[in-house]
Parts: structure tokens; sequence; C-alpha cells
């Protein structure tokens, strides 16, 4: 275990030389190494050495943390206090942080990058009146700063002023994501569960995809069913209904999910994908859907499609019909939508047409 910890150390030594010439606009590197500086961390803090090696291994991470001018270890700052492991420790260092973060809390022009790790020392020592003096003297009310507090009060048991004093941190410039976070976990915690649902369960989920964020939801409000959870999701996104399309067919509720495609811009290429994957098992649904594909290509909500792609829906659309012997309500549906869209999609339309004079020949 001290190699580990030892190679850890080395780790973060070695990191910002290694990379600081690597292109990270992307945000790859960042998300790495927060990644690894979550997993390494706990293995600094919990092995036991002496006091002399301990010593030196926090110095050491102390000199790559002022060393880096990238922001990649900002987070050891705001993990000091588990860094040094005892409150004596803890303390000491924040002894030796306390005058400089003063200064940084109190004006604007005396940054100190060690601030957050002074706040981290005080809440380990548990010097918790001073950590909530020094937090009251922050002229710009950060949220980065404030969310010691809110663990100070979480550590004396105080969950009601935490949670209004992470409320209270609301502002202008302030993470309301990672506020509506702390606010939930402080109410799930205890046991109030309706509440945080009805408060924070849709800002402090946002995902990268719909269905993640409501899989998110979902895994910490289990006692409530999945279609009120879906069904409140979307009345929450007003104006983006049709962004919930896809969740609600993964989640099974295909009656919804047609709904869905028709009540706001959907892209008409995952429609018709839909509708080709649903063709046998669930024709019905595989019309619905494929005529929402070419209700949005009529209307240009679309980001790139080619008239291969509108043959491709219609083609679909006339087989699946054909399947459920209402191919005369479809045609009678396209005529209308050719009609009754003048201002549409001009090469949309023109396919539309040429598909109806075929149709009509075929009749004939």
């Amino acid at each position: 275990m001290p190699v580990g910890a030892e190679g850890a150390v080395i780790f973060f030594e070695k990191l910002v030389p290694a990379i600081e010439e690597v292109d990270s606009s992307s945000g790859a590197l960042g998300s790495a190494t927060n990644k690894a500086m979550s997993d390494l961390l706990p293995l600094i803090a919990k092995v036991q050495v002496d006091v002399k090696t301990q010593q030196k291994w926090i110095d050491r991470l102390w000199t790559a943390f002022m060393d880096d001018g990238y922001g990649y270890l900002d987070d050891l700052g705001e993990h000091w206090g588990m860094i040094c492991k005892s409150k004596e420790t803890a303390s000491m260092w924040a002894d030796r942080l306390m005058n400089p973060a003063k200064l940084n809390l109190t004006s604007s022009g005396n940054y100190f990058k060690g601030t957050a790790a002074c706040l981290s020392c005080l809440l380990v020592a548990e010097r918790f009146g001073e950590l909530m003096d020094l937090l009251d003297s922050d002229v710009h009310h950060s949220w980065y700063y404030r969310k010691f507090g809110v663990q100070a009060f979480l550590a004396l048991g105080k969950k009601s002023e935490a949670l209004k004093y992470a409320e209270n941190s609301k502002g202008l410039n302030e993470p309301e994501f990672a506020i509506a976070q702390t606010c939930e976990d402080i109410l799930i915690s205890s046991g109030l569960y309706d509440e945080a649902y009805k408060r924070y369960a849709f800002k402090a989920n946002q995902k990268n995809s719909y269905l993640a964020t409501y899989r998110s939801i979902a895994k910490k409000y289990p006692h409530l069913k999945p279609e009120i959870i879906l069904s409140d999701l979307i009345r929450y996104s007003v104006g983006a209904e049709g962004k919930w399309f896809a969740t609600a067919k993964d989640l099974g509720f295909l009656d919804l999910a047609a709904d869905l495609a028709m009540i706001g811009p959907c892209d008409p290429l995952t429609l018709t994908r839909a509708a080709v994957d649903y063709a046998e098992s669930t024709p019905s649904f595989s019309l619905k859907v494929a005529k929402s594909a070419l209700y949005w290509m009529v209307r240009g909500q679309f980001y790139e499609i080619t008239n291969l792609d509108i043959v491709s829906t219609l083609n679909l659309a006339w087989k699946v019909a054909a399947s459920l012997s209402s191919t005369g309500e479809l045609f009678a549906w396209l005529q209308d939508q050719v009609e009754k869209n003048p201002n549409g999609e001009r090469f949309v339309l023109q396919e539309l047409e040429k598909f109806i004079t075929q149709q009509q020949n075929h009749m004939v």
C-alpha cells in the first residue's frame, strides 16, 4: 500500500509537465485527470505511514498543486484536509493558509489558489466557527467556497441549516446544477424524498442524454412509477417534448412516444429508424412514427437529410400501411401535407408530389 501511495504522489508531480503541451480543448484531459484524482486521493489519505513520510508527501503535493498553472490539480486543494489526515495536521495547515485566504475572500485583487485548501483544513480540524467567519467575509458569495459551509453544518448534524445555506448560495453566476445536487442529497438523506423530487430532481440530474437523465432520477426515486417520472420530465421540458421520444420508446411507452413525435420537433432520421425497427412487431406504431418523420421533414425540422432519406421513409410508410390495409388513409394524408403546406421545404414537397403521382398511376 505505501508503494501505491508513493506512486500516486509521483503521478501528481509528473502529470502537469507531461500534458501541458497537449491540446485539451475537448475537455477529455480534464475529465481523465478528475477521474484519476478521485481514484488516487483516497489511496494517499488512507495509507498508514510514519509522520516524516506523510509530511514529505504533503509538501511534494503542495508544490505540484501550486506549480500547476492550468487547473488540472485544483481538486487537490478542495481535498487538502483529507490529504492531511489528522485534525492536528489539518489545523496546522489552516493556520499556515489563513492570512492569504482572508485576503482572497475580502478583496477582488488578491487571488490565492490555496483558499479552498484552507477551508478544507478548517473543516477537517473541526474549527467550524472560524470556517463560517471566513466564509461570511467572502465578497463574491462563491459556491466554490460556500460548499464548505454546507459540509460544516452537516458535520454538526444541522441538516436544515445546511439546506438553507446551500439555497442561499444561488446567484447569477453560481452553478445551479451543483447547488441543486447538494440540496437534493440533503433532503434525501433526511428521508424527504417527495420534497427532494419536487424541488430538485429535474435540476440535479441533467445528463448527456434524455434517457440518462430519466435513469438517474428513477434510480434515486424507485418508489415512483416510471410513467410518472417520464410524464413529469416531459412537462418540465416545455417546447422540447419531442426530445423525449426515444426515451419513451425505449421504456416501452409506444403510445406516448408516438404522441411525442408529433407534439414537438423531433429528428426525422431518428423517427425513421424507429419506424424501421417496429415495422414488423408493431406496425401501427411504425406507421405513426414514419408519418411524423415526414411531417417534420416538410416543416424543415432537420439538420441534414437527402432525397434518398425522404423516399426511403415514404416507401416504408406505404409498405407498413399496406400491411394494415390503410394505404388510402396514408394517401389522403400525404395529399394534405402537400396542399396545406405550400411554404414547406420545397425539395421535400417535390418528393411527396412524385410519390403521390406514382401511386395514382399504380391505382389506374
